[in-house]
């Protein structure tokens, strides 16, 4: 018999889990009602989850009102993990509130006396694995677990959930990124670099050498994956002019999603820039380019007849009208260009930014070196609809870099970009938690 958190928590970590979290579990919260996990989207940052997507077969209403995202479940003891294949998340972005559904369904070993009764005190704890599996464990009042979550104190909350502590040796993935990046800046200036797919560090000489040398440095491979970079942490390196001021060259990119309806996808991009893009202004032949600053509220754009509007979002309430809505690109008669729906953002927000660390870089040349600087800005506890409250008020805007040389040969080369961005100045807007650290006073 599982007696102690400590004994749990064990057994969660050979079964592959690293993050630990508790939920002191209300009398609706049972297999009947399904477990209140929020009045936000911030559990998806702690519960991995496949595709949000829309159920045909949902019955419950109109399939406008809520999406859902499978969940890999299961339930352990101490005889192992039992699977609950039919556990998913059901998305309530009206409300907003996100529940889980399904984990008593087809699982042969789960704690349906838990999960099936009211009781007042029941706990539930989860463990997140790296490879994207759930752990879950329930147990009543008077269980030796339940009686120390209800006791413990200082215990950090994210969201309705309380963090649960590995033990006392064990360095949190945020004191390892410290001491990491201290080691990164006190080497000073290091010389430009990538990391290959096969690890070797190779010497980088092209002007956006910041990002990737930093990333070689914390042994990140670059990838176009939308998955945290160390350790659960986003970094995002910036160049600055001194680490004195610390005043940032360019805004910061947040996302960079490929729409996936409207003229962009259905017809192909070459048919997209036929319509929206214009001649390059420095006079480069046969090159057309698609960018430009699109922010909601504001006029269409006067090279490309396009605007940027938020679509099935209730702008009074700050709150999703219509999941199957989204950020769309309109051209001057209505027309959709490109659309990205609210359950890709989402998904991609939450998986990429629910930790993100931004660091300034200094450069000099030749040759080509970095040095990266000691005020870091740690952000956590994100939640999707801060994403789209700036959206909404013009602070996240949409700036894309799409080109096409050799647009009238048989083969035109098409580089795409598309980009959301933000100013430094209003990073800390997207966290409900931020600060400072001096890498200097940790070195």
């Amino acid at each position: 018999m599982i007696e102690s958190i400590s004994q749990l928590v064990g057994i969660m970590k050979l079964e592959g889990a690293t993050k630990f979290y508790a939920k002191k579990l209300a009398p609706n919260d049972n297999s009947k009602n399904q477990v209140y996990l929020g009045g936000n989207f911030s559990a998806l940052n702690i519960i991995p989850h496949g595709d949000i997507f829309f159920d045909a077969n949902d019955t419950a209403g109109s399939k406008r009102e809520r999406a859902k995202a499978k969940v890999s479940f299961f339930w352990v003891d101490e005889n192992g993990r039992h699977h609950a294949p039919n556990t998913q998340l059901v998305l309530y972005p009206k409300y907003p509130e996100i529940r889980m559904s399904g984990f008593l369904l087809g699982c042969r070993g789960g704690p349906s006396d838990v999960m099936t009764v009211r009781d007042e005190g029941r706990i539930l704890v989860l463990g997140a694995t790296p490879a994207g599996d759930v752990l879950g464990f329930s147990c009543f009042a008077d269980h030796p677990v339940a009686a120390a979550i209800h006791a413990a104190e200082n215990l950090d909350e994210t969201g309705v959930f309380v963090e649960l502590p590995t033990s006392g040796s064990e360095k949190s993935s945020k004191q390892l990124l410290i001491e990491t990046l201290t080691e990164i800046y006190s080497k000073h200036w290091i010389s430009s670099q990538k990391l290959g797919s096969d690890g070797e560090k190779r010497s980088y000489r092209a002007r956006n050498g910041g990002g990737y040398t930093l990333e070689a440095e914390l042994g990140i491979s670059p990838n176009g994956y939308s998955e945290p970079d160390f350790l659960g942490w986003e970094i995002k390196q910036y160049g600055v002019a001194d680490f004195e001021n610390f005043r940032p060259k360019s805004p910061v990119t947040l996302l960079t999603p490929e729409p996936s309806q409207g003229i962009y996808r259905d017809d192909g991009v070459a048919e997209f820039m036929s319509k929206f893009s214009y001649a390059d202004k420095s006079g480069k032949e046969d090159r057309f380019n698609f960018g430009g600053i699109y922010a909601h509220g504001k006029a269409s754009h006067k090279d490309t007849g396009l605007r940027l509007e938020l679509s099935g979002y209730d702008f009074a309430k700050g709150k999703i009208s219509d999941v199957d809505g989204g950020l769309v690109l309109l051209s001057e008669s209505d027309e959709l260009a490109a659309k990205w729906p609210f359950t890709g953002m989402m998904e991609h927000w939450n998986r990429k930014h629910a930790q993100a660390a931004y660091i300034p870089s200094l450069f000099r040349n030749p040759p080509p070196e970095y040095s990266y600087g000691p005020r870091v800005l740690l952000c956590e506890k994100t939640d999707f609809s801060l994403f789209l409250k700036a959206v909404a008020n013009g602070v996240v805007y949409y700036d894309p870099a799409i080109k096409i040389e050799g647009a009238s040969s048989a083969a035109p080369k098409i580089k795409k970009r598309n980009q959301f961005r933000i100013k430094h100045t209003e990073l800390k807007t997207m966290y409900h938690k931020t600060e400072y650290v001096d890498l200097s006073l940790e070195a």
